[in-house]
């Protein structure tokens, strides 16, 4: 990565503990996944936790079907901020604003939002699909209040 597209898509926009704790977790649940194999381990085994079987499956291959749509068909390299970090940066704003207006129904604004990201042919599946993980997303954090609790001592711990 070279400095113009980490000034471009790096600079820090906000902090993970200013955002609701479902947001939090999705920019943390991207980072891990994209940090590889270990990652990625940690977001399943969070679906798995929260989620029954077939559900958890479906709902986090939806995920990972989404960042890949996303980072495939990039306009430039997505940037992101490590997973102990407690900044949020614009290209992660920006995925947690497309997932957020998608999940509330607000799929054309939405697919305007993922052109910021990737190519506009590819706008409407990941609109889509960003409604998908943000409904599950919410979901998650609105069935279980202590789920909700954990992920807002860890985002404190990150600032």
């Amino acid at each position: 990565m070279n400095d113009e597209s980490h000034a471009r898509g790096g600079e820090t926009v906000t902090i993970l503990s200013r955002m609701t704790p479902w947001e939090a977790n999705l920019v943390l649940n991207m980072r891990l996944w994209f940090d590889g194999p270990e990652g990625q381990e940690q977001v399943w085994s969070e679906y798995r936790r929260a989620l029954p079987g077939a559900d958890a499956q479906r709902e986090c291959r939806t995920f990972e079907r989404l960042l890949i749509t996303l980072t495939e068909n990039a306009c430039r390299p997505l940037v992101r901020h490590h997973v102990g970090c407690a900044c949020v940066g614009v290209d992660e704003g920006v995925f947690v604003t497309l997932v957020r207006t998608a999940s509330e129904g607000y799929l054309s604004d939405a697919a305007l939002i993922a052109t910021l990201l990737t190519r506009p042919a590819h706008a409407e599946l990941i609109a889509v699909m960003a409604g998908q993980v943000g409904h599950c997303v919410r979901q998650i954090h609105n069935r279980r209040p202590e789920y909700e609790m954990e992920h807002r001592v860890v985002s404190r711990q990150l600032h």
